[in-house]
């Protein structure tokens, strides 16, 4: 397992962290415990979870008890609070349900909007028990997690509050490579959420991905192409079965540049978008604001996958989280456009937007509404 210094926290993080999400979702507590020891045996000795992740912080409070805690790195995570003292009481819930008296990292979750981030900043606020939390050796680190348009990460990373940053950042979502190099530029550490998972269900690929990715697996091949910008930390791993490991570990001991190999199998990606012609996205972004507040660049961004990928699959698992997630997936769903035209002049390859948002919805839509894991 190689390890990288993550930002100016200076914590040792392995590139492949354990995703904690999953564990409180099997019956048998002994199926998570299992997947833990396998973790750390391989030497993921960095383990992230939440709060507001169901009874994941409580399983693995049991868990860790027979492992060595001096040897693990913990990150929790925790939703802003109004007040000081409600901070401190989800801090130290938290505490309690994990049976630790600290943690290495803590990471305000889900700073998804500009309102979110004044609610976190709030003079007399969650940051101040924070602090104090820091100051009493409770809480290492501070950092934060986000599912924002770029912009909002932009302006969270700029306010100097923050020594990390979990977002997402994939081969085949590059959106946010602003706010990676900012981060880098300010010495954060920066953790990559789930990239087999929001990353392309890279862990059911298409025949065509597969193919495209061959000598490596489609996993693989997107965890070393993430992993080999230097400025990256580490890339969260939801595992939950002891054998879903084995799918991440052929790219564990390799983080360097990536290799001509490498490079031709991404390359072969990249080619794939020439199928679309000239109803290919570059999701710029360009398009929004849209008066129906349609996520246009994400949806015209699913529609790319399922035309070069075949990965129409992905595509049904992620449009139908609009309208349902809130500010974790946002937006409305593309039957909504009205075909005003706003956004057709503001689109550098003169796309037919409404066009291409109803054929999307039609590829897509089941009827089948989405939530969030843990909602």
């Amino acid at each position: 397992m190689k390890y990288r210094r993550f930002g100016k926290t200076e914590l040792n993080l392995p590139i492949l962290t354990y995703g904690a999400m999953q564990v409180g979702e099997p019956k048998d507590e002994n199926v998570p415990a299992e997947v833990t020891r396998r973790a750390i045996e391989a030497g993921v000795n960095h383990i992230e979870t939440a709060q507001g992740y169901g009874t994941s912080e409580e399983r693995l409070g049991r868990i860790l008890k027979d492992h060595d805690r001096d040897k693990l790195t913990i990150t929790t995570k925790i939703g802003p609070q109004k007040t000081r003292d409600e901070m401190w009481k989800k801090i130290e819930i938290s505490l309690q349900s994990l049976q630790m008296d600290h943690v290495e990292n803590l990471d305000i979750h889900g700073i998804n909007r500009f309102e979110t981030l004044e609610l976190t900043l709030q003079k007399g606020g969650c940051m101040e028990a924070v602090r104090e939390a820091i100051d009493q050796g409770v809480i290492g680190h501070i950092g934060f997690s986000t599912h924002a348009p770029c912009e909002v990460i932009l302006a969270t990373l700029n306010t100097g509050e923050f020594e990390s940053v979990n977002l997402h950042y994939y081969t085949l979502f590059r959106r946010n490579l602003p706010a990676v190099q900012r981060a880098i530029e300010l010495d954060m550490g920066i953790l990559i959420i789930s990239p087999s998972d929001k990353g392309g269900k890279l862990y059911e690929p298409t025949d065509k991905l597969v193919n495209l990715s061959k000598p490596y697996s489609p996993i693989e091949l997107n965890h070393r192409w993430t992993i080999s910008h230097p400025g990256i930390t580490t890339l969260t791993v939801g595992c939950t079965y002891p054998e879903e490991w084995e799918a991440h570990m052929p790219m564990a001991d390799r983080d360097g540049p990536l290799s001509e190999e490498e490079q031709a199998a991404v390359q072969r990606w990249e080619d794939q978008y020439q199928l679309l012609d000239s109803t290919y996205c570059s999701v710029c972004g360009d398009c929004l604001p849209c008066p129906e507040k349609v996520n246009i660049p994400e949806i015209l961004r699913l529609r790319n996958l399922a035309k070069a990928f075949d990965m129409t699959e992905f595509g049904k698992y992620r449009y139908k989280m609009f309208e349902n997630a809130g500010d974790w997936f946002p937006g409305m769903r593309s039957d909504k456009c009205t075909e005003c035209g706003d956004c057709l002049p503001r689109c550098p390859l003169d796309l037919d937007i409404p066009k291409l948002l109803f054929e999307a919805h039609d590829i897509m839509w089941e009827g089948e509404k989405g939530k969030r894991r843990w909602e």
